[in-house]
């Protein structure tokens, strides 16, 4: 049973957070997000999310970008044949040099459709095997008192792992005043990119906190420089921003360059691609988890999905829907169960999309079908 996709809608939204992110690069207000919906000759649709922001900081991809790659190259390359598994997309797309994200939405919109040709959930269709799946938070950069209500708040909901945004002179204070306050509870740091090999003074410092992790302190592409530094701490490094597919994991895992890799469908190119780097890294027992990319109700259920596979052993970022938003774009909303999230077992995503929640907050979209003949 092939996919035949004739129609590919985009629809860029913008959605206001509830309240601002703060990372080492700058501060969030509103979020950015790009649905893809494909429809194939049956009329089954499926639905995708392109998780880029507006400006290049976290990977060189934008919203812009990515919308320009799915116009002029990839929904092309996805009308030129039938599709009899996703995974074939990834060597159809691979003429097209990495702008992983721009693959991932659409590739993840063909997953749904597939899953729902076969009468199957998105996380059967992928092999998941759990029910349901641990989470954790994120929490941005903010006033050290705004920080502590915010992990009493998150543990009181059940929540199973802290993580908070780090940088240079934001960092050990934080985390030793959270440690007086929480000296159980389960935290790690992210950093995004904010240090170098002149800081591991300041980052060993961090071992006398019990960390689960730190995660991406040095630059994306050193991951010759994370296997010095994870040499001189005892603390495991995660990395995310050097993971854009499995040859980076393969080379960061032969360096020592992790403990850790987060997985996020979005940076390393879709669902095929994080089932594979899964695989390699249950291989190798090197634990994964499920990042977030403060996704809306689609990005979010495609992670949900990939998160039941068996080697996700640590809680990911996918957290409730209303940790982020007012109103989510899907029915239901994603909730959170004392930290857990229970897996939908309707067909698909397992969430159905409410267009009136889009057309609310759509800035531009457009419809691309596959010529005839």
């Amino acid at each position: 049973m092939f996919v035949q996709i004739h129609t590919v809608i985009l629809r860029y939204l913008q959605m206001e957070l509830k309240s601002p992110f703060t990372t080492s690069f700058g501060t969030m207000k509103t979020r950015p997000v790009l649905l893809v919906e494909v429809v194939d000759e049956d009329g089954v649709c499926g639905w995708g999310e392109g998780v880029a922001f507006s400006a290049p900081w976290y990977t060189e991809e934008t919203i812009e970008t990515t919308w320009h790659m799915l116009e002029t190259f990839l929904i092309p390359l996805l009308f030129q044949a039938p599709v009899y598994h996703p995974d074939e997309l990834r060597d159809r797309f691979s003429i097209v040099r990495r702008n992983y994200m721009a693959k991932a939405a659409l590739e993840g919109a063909v997953w749904d459709a597939f899953a729902k040709r076969h009468g199957v959930s998105l996380s059967s269709a992928l092999g998941g095997e759990k029910k349901e799946v641990k989470v954790g938070v994120s929490i941005g950069i903010q006033p050290i008192t705004n920080i502590l209500k915010r992990i009493e708040q998150a543990l009181a909901e059940g929540y199973q792992r802290i993580k908070i945004k780090i940088k240079p002179e934001w960092d050990v204070n934080v985390v030793r005043e959270i440690r007086h306050h929480f000296p159980d509870v389960p935290l790690m740091v992210d950093a995004n990119s904010a240090y170098s090999l002149r800081d591991i003074d300041r980052l060993k410092a961090l071992d006398d906190y019990e960390l689960l992790m730190i995660e991406q302190p040095l630059a994306v592409d050193d991951i010759v420089d994370h296997a010095k530094l994870q040499a001189k701490l005892k603390t495991p490094i995660c990395l995310d921003e050097s993971i854009c597919s499995y040859e980076d994991a393969k080379r960061a895992i032969e360096l020592k360059s992790c403990r850790v890799i987060n997985i996020k469908i979005g940076r390393v190119g879709g669902l095929t691609e994080a089932k594979r780097i899964h695989d390699l890294c249950q291989q190798h027992h090197i634990p994964v988890w499920c990042g977030g990319m403060l996704e809306g109700g689609v990005g979010r259920a495609h992670s949900i999905a990939l998160a039941t596979l068996p080697h996700f052993s640590l809680p990911g970022d996918t957290a409730a829907s209303a940790n982020y938003w007012e109103r989510d774009f899907i029915d239901p909303e994603v909730t959170v169960d004392n930290g857990r999230i229970f897996v939908r077992q309707q067909i698909g995503i397992g969430y159905t999309v409410n267009l009136t929640e889009v057309e609310r907050r759509i800035v531009r979209s457009k419809i691309y079908k596959k010529s005839r003949g």
